[in-house]
């Protein structure tokens, strides 16, 4: 499984930004999706994550309310609408693709929030 991310940028604080994970290969082995975010000195965590029928979502909730995960199976692409965005939303985005073994990663793209 390749996952390829896009749409990351510079935006201001109330800002959106729209991210997008392209997904081939093995597509049909890929069990659940997420985004996870790192910002510099930290631990990567956990920001939504999505099953592959869809049917069950979860946010974490420093993003609840503002962040929306969804995907469109007929392009194996999962996107993470991001509204409001805050100066401590700045971290690099990763895309994550739940396989029996080892996930998949993305190589990451950056989210900067300006205050």
């Amino acid at each position: 499984v390749q996952l390829v991310e896009s749409g990351g940028g510079l935006v201001q604080a109330g800002g959106s930004l729209r991210l997008s994970c392209a997904a081939s290969g093995s597509t049909f082995s890929i069990n659940a999706m997420g985004w996870y975010r790192q910002a510099p000195g930290k631990q990567r965590q956990l920001v939504a994550r999505i099953t592959r029928g869809g049917d069950r979502i979860m946010y974490a909730d420093s993003v609840k309310g503002r962040f929306t995960i969804s995907k469109d199976n007929a392009k194996n692409t999962m996107y993470l609408q991001m509204n409001n965005l805050k100066p401590e939303d700045t971290a690099v985005y990763y895309c994550n693709a739940e396989v029996p073994g080892p996930h998949y990663w993305g190589q990451g793209t950056q989210v900067t929030v300006s205050s």
